[in-house]
Formats: C-alpha cells, sequence, structure tokens
C-alpha cells in the first residue's frame, strides 16, 4: 500500500502540503492541468525554490483576483464546484471531505449551521486551489492512506483573521483536531491552520508506529515566516508499506474495581459500546492485600475518551482511571450478502494476503436459527462447511 507521511516540522497549511508534494516530484504542469477541470478563474499559480536552514524546498504562490464576486463563502457553493468539475471521484471526494471537516468546524465554533458559516479561510479561492491541489498530488502519487507526526501548533500569539483577533492555536484548528495527536510548542505563531488541520483530519488513518516503510518520494513545502524556533518546513515522504495489516491509534482506558454488584458489569460494558467503544471487556485480578478485583479494558478512539470516561465514573464505583495509546493492528473485514441453503445470508469477510475467507456472522446465525427452530451450533457448522467450499 502507498501512503503519505507528513512530518509537521514547524505546523502543516495548505499551501505548505501542496508545496511538499510539488518538490517530492509532482510537476507544476500537471498540477495546472488537473485545476483546469474545477470552473474557476482569476488566479495565478507559481513555485518558488528556497533553502531553509539549508534545505531545499518548494514555496508555492497564488495571486488571486480578489473581487467580491470571485470569493465563495458558503459550503455548498465550495462542494457544488468541486462536484460539477471533471476531475477524478477520489480527488473530488477527498477535497469534499476536507471542505466538510473544516466547515462543520467553523459551524461549531460560531454556533450557526454548516448552512450559514461564514469561512474566514475555507472561502477563498487559494483554500480551494490548496486543497483541491493536495488531493490531486496525493493522486498523482496513487496515495492509498495518510499518516502523520502529532500535529504541530503554536501557542501564546494572537492572529487577526476575518472574525477579529483570535488566539493561537485558532479555535478552529483546535476543534477540527479534536482527537487527533497535537503537541503545544512555545512558538507564538500559527504554525498550523485550519486548511492544514482539515486535511490531516479529514484523510489521515492517524500517527504511525514502527512499520517497515520503503520510501520512494520526500518532499519539503516551505511557509512564509522564518522563525529562529523551527525551519517553517512540512516534510512529506512517500513510499510503500506492507499492507497486510491495517494499522490504527487508539486508546485504552482501564479501571481496576473491587466494589462493584458483579451484576452490573454486562450492563457497563453494553452503554460502553453504545457510546463508542470499539471493543470492552472485564477480567478477574488480584488487587493489593490480596483483594480479588476486575479489570475493566475499553479501546476507543480519542475522541471518544472523555465521553467514555464519564460513563465509567457514572456507571461504576471506580476513583480512577488510566488511558494511555496502543496501536491496533487489523486485517481488512466487510460485510456482504451471499446466498446459502438459509436464503439470503449475511456473512462477514476477512482478507489475508489478498485472499478472502469467509466466516459466518453471530446475529445473522442467531435470526437463521431462530427462523428455522434449528440449534444455534448447527446454523454455524453448516454454514462453516458451505463457506468453506465456496472459498
Amino acid at each position: 500500500m502507498i501512503i503519505a507521511y507528513f512530518d509537521t516540522i514547524a505546523g502543516i497549511s495548505g499551501d505548505m502540503t501542496l508545496g511538499s508534494l510539488i518538490h517530492a516530484g509532482m510537476s507544476l504542469e500537471h498540477l495546472r492541468n488537473e485545476l483546469k477541470k474545477i470552473s474557476i478563474d482569476g488566479y495565478s499559480i507559481e513555485v518558488e525554490t528556497v533553502l531553509i536552514n539549508s534545505i531545499t524546498s518548494a514555496h508555492v504562490k497564488i495571486q488571486i483576483d480578489n473581487t467580491p464576486e470571485r470569493n465563495h463563502t458558503h459550503l455548498s457553493a465550495i462542494l457544488k464546484i468541486i462536484e460539477d468539475s471533471t476531475l477524478s471521484q477520489r480527488v473530488k471526494d477527498r477535497a469534499s471531505k476536507i471542505f466538510t471537516v473544516i466547515g462543520e468546524a467553523e459551524a461549531k465554533i460560531h454556533n450557526t449551521s454548516i448552512k450559514k458559516v461564514h469561512f474566514h479561510e475555507v472561502g477563498a479561492i487559494d483554500s480551494l486551489i490548496d486543497i483541491v491541489g493536495v488531493c490531486i498530488g496525493l493522486e498523482f502519487f496513487n496515495v492509498e492512506a495518510v499518516y502523520s507526526t502529532p500535529i504541530k501548533l503554536g501557542s501564546g500569539g494572537v492572529i487577526q483573521t476575518d472574525h477579529g483577533i483570535m488566539p493561537i492555536p485558532t479555535p478552529a484548528t483546535l476543534e477540527i483536531l479534536r482527537g487527533y495527536s497535537t503537541q503545544l510548542t512555545e512558538v507564538p505563531f500559527e504554525l498550523t491552520t485550519p486548511t492544514g488541520a482539515g486535511i490531516i483530519k479529514a484523510l489521515s488513518r492517524g500517527v504511525l508506529g514502527t512499520e517497515e516503510i520503503s520510501f520512494k518520494h520526500i518532499g519539503f513545502g516551505a511557509g512564509t515566516r522564518r522563525m529562529p524556533q523551527l525551519p517553517n518546513l512540512l516534510r512529506v515522504a512517500i513510499g510503500e508499506i506492507d499492507s497486510t495489516f491495517e494499522q490504527d491509534e487508539l486508546i485504552c482506558i482501564e479501571a481496576n474495581i473491587d466494589n462493584l454488584n458483579p451484576e452490573l458489569f454486562p450492563f457497563v460494558i453494553e452503554r460502553a459500546l453504545l457510546n463508542g467503544a470499539l471493543d470492552a471487556f472485564y477480567s478477574p485480578i488480584i488487587m493489593k492485600k490480596g483483594r480479588q478485583g476486575t479489570l475493566l479494558t475499553l479501546l476507543a478512539s480519542r475522541e471518544k475518551v472523555n465521553q467514555l470516561q464519564k460513563l465509567l465514573f457514572e456507571e461504576t464505583t471506580t476513583i480512577g482511571i488510566r488511558t494511555y495509546k496502543v496501536e491496533r493492528k487489523k486485517l481488512e473485514r466487510s460485510a456482504r450478502t451471499i446466498k446459502t441453503s438459509f436464503g439470503d445470508t449475511i456473512v462477514k469477510v476477512i482478507v489475508l494476503d489478498k485472499k478472502e475467507k469467509l466466516l459466518p456472522e453471530f446475529e445473522e446465525c442467531k435470526r437463521i436459527a431462530m427462523e428455522f427452530k434449528l440449534p444455534l451450533k448447527e446454523v454455524y457448522s453448516r454454514l462453516d462447511r458451505e463457506l468453506s467450499k465456496g472459498e
């Protein structure tokens, strides 16, 4: 699987991301030709090669005719421009997803609907070019997945926006990155913009661990500001990763409990799963002073952590919770409806080494057992035999 790994040396913005992909090998001519597939005009795009701390990088310059009629300030208008273009469907889908992620954050920050939100960055044509251009670049390299380092953020400063003076990081940037790995710095400048945050939040699968990667293309995108604290660069490394397993980063939530009615644990597990836990289980443990207890463990995405911690404090007797990051590797999986002796049946499809394996699905087996008045184990056995023959 081909991945793009963004190293946010000094944060991330739309033009830095586009510059990194150009520096990695996408030609400016290709970018310009693809951008002609969008119904916008009145702009020019140039790329300057610059040295930052003796590192060669690409700095993208977009010049815009800023007459009022050329500004698209609503998400629906931007999405229509993208959908009406002749870009590839994957470029359309990625660009639309980025704009939607940013639009949702802006709407929440300004307490309005996504249809009415006034974008202070997204609505400008240069952001449209940046975002669509980034998606064109990912398509150029046939990137299938995006990963990043924790996103670096400036702090302690302010910035002038269309909505007035905003603290750094801006509210929109923080809202977009809610649940994603970030790292505050002491740099009092806007290192990561809402556009850069939107690109990562919409497209990235998370932070990489210790996977073996064969990098083929490396590029640096330069920001405009020169800072003494950091080289104002974003690095992209594009290469192949073993795609036998999918990987994501989760948070493990744990609590040691020794004074809860055991009958309540199944209810807690059920509520945790309904509230976004990806897995939930409990195990017997021996606690201090030889006391018997129960280890309650939840796995969840970062954005669900606060909600699940609150649930544990409400539904159990714990007074302390541990959380830590874990890496999860999982096989590609999906569901499929196939013909069996029981009629149309939903089965699980697991892919390993590009080979599919079909497995019975519990709820479907339960439905069949009740419908045909058969023992559940007989349904499993018959489906196992039929699915094995069909492989």
